[in-house]
């Protein structure tokens, strides 16, 4: 495993982390053995660095962190967690000082401590990005001892780049992966010259990327790949992308052609995202740890050439730009 630099804050964490929603809520059917055991030998093979939210299974992704942590006394693991998402609608005027101390409050509870290593506001209204009073309340709580950093993460690019105008914002946490190119474009030169941290989340974009979907692959109800394909539920670029399913499909069987050196697709995928220096940490999900594994080994793959980088931007240009690049 190697290590990058977290913003400013000190902190070098794994190229490859943990997201923990899947473990939380939202992708069908989870054994909380299964996450615990895959929280574990993520760690083992040298993650040092989770990616959580209180809205995880309200609050349960955190607490099987928590539960992780306590079997591991002593060693260095810094979880990031999310606020916000606890609105019953998101509307900047539930962005109070009362609220956010109550979310982080929670959240220390369920991650049994007495300080959190990062907090990000979790994809609020782009008005909120024009409200400074926001940040200054983030500020007084790392005064307050009750944070030690705060980030954002966000759905827009333009979002991100406003965000890293206030000078405490530490990390953006963002969708990249193959079917995501902007942020590339403008907004990673930035956060470089700032020295803001990238989490690119949402990597092997919802699945899509892992090369093992069919046109008939099933999705269970509770599956935001079933409700909320479509944006039903919450922007539609949290699911696939944005991308059309089937589209994506086409994409990605010409993509598995430029695989060299062995190894699977997504791992392919989260090795194309370790090539932007900018990029701080990738945090794919794992329900088991065979899935961690995977996931890990990508970090592990040579850099990819360039021609199979101008490859996948010819094939992002064929059947993604048009969808997605000027939404997000």
């Amino acid at each position: 495993m190697q290590y990058r630099e977290l913003g400013r804050t000190g902190w070098k964490v794994s190229e490859i982390s943990f997201g923990a929603w899947a473990i939380g809520s939202a992708w069908g059917e989870v054994d909380d053995r299964e996450s615990i055991a895959a929280l574990h030998r993520s760690i083992d093979l040298g993650v040092n660095f989770i990616d959580t939210a209180d809205v995880y299974g309200d609050g349960h992704s955190e607490r099987l962190i928590a539960q992780v942590k306590r079997d591991r006394p002593g060693e260095e693991i810094i979880v990031a967690t999310k606020a916000g998402r606890r609105l019953p609608q998101q509307v900047t005027d539930g962005y109070t000082a009362e609220n956010l101390n109550a979310w982080v409050d929670r959240s220390r509870q369920n991650l049994d401590t007495d300080c959190l290593d990062l907090v990000q506001l979790h994809c609020p209204p782009t008005e909120l990005y024009y409200m400074p009073e926001v940040f200054g309340i983030l500020d007084d709580m790392v005064k307050a001892g009750k944070i030690r950093y705060y980030g954002v993460s966000v759905e827009k690019v333009e979002e991100a780049l406003k965000a890293i105008e206030y000078p405490n914002v530490q990390t953006v946490q963002i969708i990249f992966n193959m079917f995501r190119h902007r942020p590339a474009e403008l907004f990673f030169p930035e956060a470089k010259r700032r020295r803001v941290g990238i989490l690119a989340r949402v990597p092997l974009a919802s699945g899509l990327l892992t090369g093992k979907m069919t046109p008939t692959s099933e999705f269970s109800a509770d599956d935001h790949r079933n409700f909320n394909r479509y944006g039903q539920s919450f922007d539609r670029g949290e699911t696939f992308s944005g991308v059309d399913y089937d589209t994506g499909l086409q994409a990605v069987e010409e993509l598995k052609a430029l695989i060299k050196n062995g190894g699977t697709m997504a791992q392919f995928a989260l090795r194309w995202i370790l090539m932007f220096d900018a990029v701080t940490c990738a945090i794919p999900g794992a329900k088991r740890p065979s899935q961690a594994e995977d996931n890990i080994a990508a970090a592990d793959l040579p850099p990819l050439t360039d021609m199979q980088m101008a490859r996948i931007r010819e094939i992002y240009g064929k059947y993604i730009r048009a969808q997605v690049h000027h939404r997000w």
